[in-house]
């Protein structure tokens, strides 16, 4: 799989939006400790600073508003009194080892640090409208966990939520288990390495993202994305990556029905193609596919190359995409399993 470099700390990046999401910038081990700024998140050597909260239970509304400078070790966010809210409007916190079961704990905060803590079914909607954000660690099992946040990075978590991300930016996820549906939708300036994520309708209408080494399993993913890499990853799931513009495969292993059409300023690098059929219909595609293919339909233009494949079907006057069959037409069975293209 690789790794990021050693200790990786994801901190916000800085300047123009093309340097900010350039191959030397990802995933390149941001150091915390290089910009002490008012930007940057809480991090363990300013806990000592903190004020700390240890073994409380809080369940009542609003139960620690506008808090600042706070460490919260060991403690519970449940109860009878079914209070929300409970860190709202809040700056400078880290939670550490607590249990959260109420709505909405981390809304419009500032400054945020979750350490190995637990979000239940019933911490619905818990971190909207917050930035500079670092969760480590940690199970966020209620539905959406996240929505319109900033500069956050989400490491060694395991995910259950649907409608996760949604219009957020400047996220980084590494080494995450996901399962979601409508994830990350309309959200922008994404890195993530060694995802592994299941669900429905994922990552739609995206724009200025990254994805590397990850496996992907989901019907419409990457719908309307836009300025979209994806490297040396697994893609399964029907339908994928219609109506994109700009989305670049790199070394990836795709699994599909009917993948890759409409697209415009499509291209694909040395990837595997395996029991995918109907192909970049109405697309325009650069792609060179290192295995045989089931069916390619009316390309709209561009060129591939493949070693062989079973149909080409030509039957749009406005194809004109050019196909180069290195080996031959294929008469045999495409290489891989039809049990690798996972129903979703």
């Amino acid at each position: 799989m690789g790794s990021l470099k050693e200790k990786a700390v994801f901190s916000p990046c800085c300047g123009d939006e093309t340097a900010r999401y350039s191959d030397r910038a990802l995933f390149s081990g941001f150091d915390a400790t290089a910009n002490e700024g008012s930007d940057t998140p809480v991090y363990e050597k300013r806990i000592g600073l903190m004020k700390t909260i240890a073994n409380q239970t809080y369940d009542e509304e609003r139960a620690l508003y506008g808090i600042s400078n706070i460490h919260l070790l060991d403690c519970t966010f449940a109860g009878p009194a079914d209070g929300e809210s409970a860190v709202k409007e809040a700056s400078d916190v880290v939670a550490e080892h607590c249990f959260f079961d109420l709505r909405y704990p981390f809304w419009h905060v500032h400054r945020l640090d979750i350490r190995e803590c637990r979000m239940s079914e019933g911490c619905r909607a818990a971190l909207w409208y917050s930035d500079h954000v670092a969760v480590t660690g940690s199970e966020l099992h209620g539905i959406k966990a996240f929505r319109e946040c900033r500069d956050v990075a989400v490491r060694n978590c395991d995910i259950k939520s649907n409608e996760f991300g949604w219009f957020s930016r400047d996220f980084t996820m590494e080494g995450c288990t996901v399962e979601s549906d409508y994830f990350m939708l309309h959200a922008g300036s994404l890195a993530f390495r060694d995802v592994r994520f299941r669900g429905k309708y994922a990552l739609q209408y995206l724009h200025d993202a990254v994805f590397d080494h990850c496996d992907i399993t989901s019907r419409d993913a990457f719908w309307h994305a836009h300025n979209v890499t994806v490297r040396n990853s697994v893609l399964r799931g029907e339908f994928l990556g219609w109506y994109s513009d700009n989305l670049t495969l790199e070394h990836c292993r795709i699994l599909s029905s009917q993948p890759l059409c409409y697209c415009n300023a499509l291209k694909l690098i040395d990837c595997e193609v395996v029991d995918s059929d109907l192909c970049f219909e109405k697309s325009d595609v650069d792609a060179v596919i290192t295995t045989p293919v089931d069916s390619i339909k009316n390309p709209r233009s561009g060129r591939i190359v493949v070693p062989s494949v079973d149909e080409i079907i030509r039957d749009d006057e406005h194809s004109r995409a050019e196909i180069l069959v290195t080996g031959g037409r294929s008469s045999g069975p495409c290489m891989g399993s039809r049990d690798e293209r996972i129903a979703i």
